[in-house]
């Protein structure tokens, strides 16, 4: 690939370092310092909890897609993997904050995109973020974003990103992770301005080779890749829905890293067959039981209340996760600005103010059905909350959707109860994000709509006081429990596995970085 460029003198920067959760900005070369340069890695085998589901950034799916697009593009600024949150440097040659709503950057003079599109350049950066935030792209991942107002391109390689009012969360959500990723203005203008399954242009260490849907998803080394260069020829992402199905393949030798069940988390302390190592992670996750507003079924405020208070949430972690992590108080994590010393309603079962609430809602001979994913966690939670609200005379049909039907409960008209579990990142605002109004349709798959919830949403995230955050948040959570849509249950713990030639390159929550996986 040849990349042409009118060369501009960049002059003096200086880098930020911000005041976020992340802490300081990392001048530092792409890459994981310390892992192999240019290792004659062959294949590593990776395993992913769902499949593909799209590989444009702008209706990504989560970290199901983000961990390829992470690889097959670049961003300003990626996480940088460690125990700590912290970031470091990727297409940005110069990044730095001016003043609370602009912030600039330049670009390196050697990355280009694939099929013949061009140097990366301002204009790129431009596309790619304003597209999140434009009413007419209807992106799941506008929250992420915040309150981008413009990118102002100064430049051939240079331009400001332009906030409509402070942003705390640009350096830990909109930047580092999936909005970040660029994308060729010129390639996505030229299809119509939408990607589906296939790359229209990368421009990362590794490229998409091939994706088998529900079978693997192939990436291949980036031969014109001018960065660090990258550890393995291929990666193999398969998608694998359950835990205990990945342990039996790893065990096999037919994977090289896998998140692993809590309930094998002893066996694997006393050792990883074929000489492989056990990592284990705290978690961001939140995963909880939701009730969708709209179904007629679940209109009733004291025939929700009833089922908040009959799910005994210890005993779906001792079932479902062998009492290996302990209950939430909400959607905010331990070690967050927002997490709650604990919830409105406890975690223990009330059975006797399940049943008064269920008389008193006036409603008989009530049938739920609940949607879970077909994973052994859930599964098997699910048969828990169906056992306990039988005792108050509730029935419940469990109903298991494999990944791809589960994840399109946005579009399913009779959801009722759905056990769910969303990711994360290190600001409490991505978790906030997918419980506005705006999300109905998106991602709130319980059509929960709160004015003043919306407003702690937008509010709290323009502030740099951590304890008035920390109150707003907390109070979100406390809507969000006292409209009866929600049961709080767990944010789980990652502990992973890999084998001997692996070295992983993970977050501080456990979620793999694969561009910065290395060879040992």
């Amino acid at each position: 690939m040849k990349i042409e460029w009118t060369k501009t003198a960049l002059g003096r920067r200086g880098f930020l370092k911000g005041a976020t959760a992340l802490g300081a900005a990392a001048a530092l070369p792409v890459g994981l310092g310390g892992r192999a340069m240019a290792a004659e890695g062959g294949t590593v085998r990776v395993r992913s909890y769902g499949d593909m589901q799209s590989i444009d950034p702008a209706y990504s799916k989560g970290v199901i897609d983000e961990e390829i697009h992470a690889a097959i593009y670049n961003k300003l600024i990626q996480y940088k993997p460690g125990r700590e949150w912290d970031w470091q440097m990727d297409a940005a040659a110069m990044i730095e904050q001016g003043d609370d709503t602009h912030i600039k950057f330049a670009l390196r003079d050697d990355i280009g995109f694939t099929n013949g599109f061009g140097a990366m350049t301002a204009e790129d950066v431009k596309f790619s973020f304003e597209r999140i935030v434009d009413e007419a792209t209807d992106s799941p991942n506008k929250p992420d974003m915040g309150p981008l107002s413009h990118v102002e391109v100064t430049g051939e390689r240079e331009g400001t990103i332009v906030l409509k009012e402070p942003f705390a969360p640009l350096w830990s959500i909109a930047l580092p992770y999936i909005t970040g990723n660029i994308v060729s203005k010129n390639a996505w203008e030229a299809a119509g301005g939408k990607a589906t399954t296939d790359p229209l242009a990368e421009s990362g260490p590794y490229l998409r080779d091939s994706w088998s849907p529900k079978e693997k998803t192939v990436l291949k080394r980036n031969p014109d890749w001018k960065g660090e260069a990258p550890a393995w020829d291929t990666i193999e992402i398969l998608p694998i829905d359950d835990e205990n199905t990945a342990e039996i393949a790893f065990e096999a030798g037919e994977l090289d890293f896998t998140r692993v069940s809590l309930g094998s988390v002893e066996r694997y302390r006393a050792g990883v067959p074929n000489g492989g190592t056990l990592l284990e992670y705290p978690s961001l996750y939140y995963a909880w039981l939701g009730m969708n507003l709209d179904h007629p079924k679940l209109q009733n405020k004291k025939l929700r209340q009833a089922i908040q208070h009959a799910i005994d949430v210890p005993s779906v972690l001792e079932a479902a996760y062998f009492g290996a992590v302990e209950p939430s108080t909400g959607i905010i994590a331990p070690g967050l600005a927002g997490h709650r010393p604990q919830s409105l309603v406890p975690p223990q079962a009330d059975f006797a103010k399940a049943a008064e609430l269920l008389a008193e809602s006036g409603e008989t001979n009530v049938t739920l059905k609940l949607d879970t994913l077909n994973k052994t966690t859930f599964t098997t939670a699910a048969q828990v909350i169906q056992a306990t609200l039988a005792q108050i005379g509730i029935t419940v049909e469990v109903n298991v959707l494999e990944s791809g039907a589960f994840w399109a409960s946005a579009d399913n008209e009779d959801l009722q109860l759905v056990l769910n579990r969303y990711s994360m990142t290190p600001d409490p605002y991505y978790a906030t994000s997918w419980f506005t109004t705006e999300q109905v349709g998106h991602w709130n798959w319980e059509q929960f709509s709160n004015d003043e919830f919306d407003k702690i949403h937008a509010e709290a995230s323009q502030l740099t006081d951590l304890a008035k955050r920390d109150e707003m948040y907390r109070r979100a959570q406390d809507l969000m429990e006292e409209s009866g849509a929600y049961r709080f249950l767990t944010h789980e713990a990652t502990p992973v596995i890999h084998s001997a030639g692996v070295v992983p390159a993970l977050r501080p929550d456990g979620l793999a970085l694969l561009r910065y996986f290395g060879t040992a």
